[in-house]
């Protein structure tokens, strides 16, 4: 099934009617979001857009369908296959992730149980968000993350919609394939919000390549010592590292001989350094690299490559920057 059908089956049918009007590529598609008594929103070629009932992809949020209740009450249910409530432990975690390993993101008001959030209902709010593979954007990286046949410790630093997700899953799959020279080593990924592999039913619906086991849906922090303890990776990839169980799991990642790849928000070495927990990290010098992404025109557009000791190996100016 391609990326159309996969998305256009899951949405309501009024909507689905206007998107399939529209001449979108949807390999250039990056987000839908539908809210209650909102505009009908997209996030095409890196743009916002409003779509307008001609339909047209419009600036103007006066000319924009509004989105109403049945709308998104209707996308839930093909979301659900019907059946929300099987997809409880998904939805207390805020999404969804359906064929394809698109992202539905919810949200509405929380149930909450002690201090942990037990549900949600009334949803009014969905953001779908497009995954997507480029194999091959991380050529330009793979170089200055390998000693030898070893990889190195790697943290990416990127602000939202940069591409970290996307880059990190091309690096799992050349580095579990191997590549010419280098053999391929057995990759341990975590995908805590089932983004990184797309699973569906358990099923990584992105190539992640041939050497690579996926603990799904499991927190970064459990799943890490989980995959130490049953699957021997060689290397470990998580998505968003960012609280103290995951800083103390990659200590233990690291003193078991494990390579360790990793992504986090930022924009720069400096403002990770305002977080205390990765301050601490590269205080220690627990990464070899640090891959620093921008909003360039390319998705996973690297401005700047530096070792352990923040010394730069690599310095681009990027477009659109």
């Amino acid at each position: 099934m391609d990326k159309k059908s996969e998305l256009m089956k899951v949405l309501a049918k009024r909507i689905r009617i206007l998107l399939e009007q529209l001449p979108l590529d949807f390999e250039d598609l990056q987000e839908i979001r539908l809210r209650v008594n909102g505009p009908l929103l997209i996030i095409y070629r890196g743009c916002e857009y409003f779509v307008s009932e001609a339909p047209s992809l419009d600036g103007d949020k006066a000319r924009a369908v509004i989105v109403d209740k049945q709308d998104v009450q209707e996308t839930l249910e093909y979301v659900g296959n019907y059946s929300l409530y099987a997809f409880e432990d998904e939805v207390k975690q805020g999404f969804i992730t359906i064929q394809g390993g698109h992202r539905v993101g919810i949200a509405g008001k929380t149930i909450v149980e002690g201090d942990r959030v037990k549900s949600l209902k009334y949803i009014s709010f969905l953001n779908i968000r497009v995954s997507h593979q480029i194999k091959g954007c991380a050529d330009p990286v793979l170089p200055y993350i390998r000693n030898g046949d070893q990889i190195c410790h790697t943290l990416i630093i990127s602000p939202p919609r940069c591409g970290k997700t996307t880059l990190l899953r091309d690096m799992i799959r050349q580095i579990s394939d191997g590549q010419g020279s280098f053999a391929g080593q057995t990759v341990g990924v975590v995908d805590e919000r089932s983004e990184i592999g797309g699973s569906y039913l358990g099923v990584p619906g992105n190539d992640l390549g041939i050497r690579t086991d996926v603990m799904d849906c499991c927190p970064k922090a459990e799943g890490m010592m989980m995959l130490i303890r049953s699957m021997a990776p060689q290397v470990i990839a998580v998505d968003e590292i960012g609280d103290y169980q995951d800083a103390h799991a990659i200590e233990s990642v690291i003193h078991c001989g494990c390579k360790l790849i990793a992504t986090v928000h930022g924009s720069s070495l400096q403002d990770i350094l305002q977080k205390p927990l990765l301050e601490k990290l590269v205080a220690e010098h627990t990464f070899d690299r640090y891959i620093i992404l921008c909003n360039g025109k390319k998705v996973g557009t690297v401005q700047d490559i530096f070792d352990a000791k923040g010394e730069s190996l690599l310095r681009r100016r990027c477009e659109g920057c």
